[in-house]
């Protein structure tokens, strides 16, 4: 007697929680590897911000306290601990699980090109395998979304609250135009990217 046939395994996507067969979508794959591709290019690129009359930045000169310095976004990004912090953090971290030899760079640039080269051609085994892949896409999408508006000096996407749509639930969530998807901080509901948008805005359920 023939056998039924039998659907595939499908599961919530581990970086943007939609139904998918494979642990992480093709399509969010794809979108790690551009960001690590960009990042060494990105963080170069950052170095013109800096620039007197340069587009995104200015001059790093003395403020009043507590006001930004002129260029001190970019600055963040390209000392240690920016863009150095985010890929190199999780090259180390992979290196760690996978008990391979870290290389002793010295300069902020060197790692920055080792970490996103060791991340790209290890990429495929990250998003079947580890476990913070989800965390991993969002700081990469951030830091190269961040790096592209202080270059190009485009204004960072409008923020906006939307309340969460379960029954007996007060939680809200910040997300904007590009938010990938968004869990409830309250009832730990996952919304999806299309999903997240045509949640109410919370001010106006309040006022309901």
């Amino acid at each position: 007697m023939t056998q039924p046939a039998v659907e595939p395994q499908s599961w919530p996507c581990a970086v943007c929680d939609k139904p998918s067969r494979p642990r992480v979508h093709p399509g969010c794959e794809d979108r790690m590897r551009a960001n690590l591709e960009a990042l060494p290019a990105l963080y170069r690129a950052l170095a013109d911000v800096l620039q007197p009359g340069r587009r995104g930045g200015g001059p790093v000169v003395s403020g009043t306290p507590g006001s930004r310095m002129p260029g001190g976004d970019a600055l963040d990004l390209r000392a240690r601990g920016g863009i150095e912090g985010v890929v190199g953090g999780w090259a180390r971290d992979l290196c760690e699980r996978e008990n391979w030899t870290i290389p002793d760079y010295t300069s902020i640039s060197a790692i920055v090109d080792w970490a996103c080269h060791i991340l790209t051609v290890n990429l495929s085994m990250i998003c079947d395998e580890h476990p913070a892949v989800k965390e991993m896409a969002a700081e990469l999408r951030k830091t190269a979304a961040q790096a592209e508006r202080l270059i190009t000096g485009e204004k960072p996407p409008r923020r906006i609250t939307v309340a969460c749509s379960t029954d007996q639930c007060h939680g809200t969530m910040h997300v904007t135009l590009d938010t990938p998807g968004a869990r409830c901080p309250a009832c730990g509901e996952q919304y999806g990217h299309a999903e997240v948008l045509q949640l109410p805005m919370a001010e106006r359920r309040a006022a309901a």
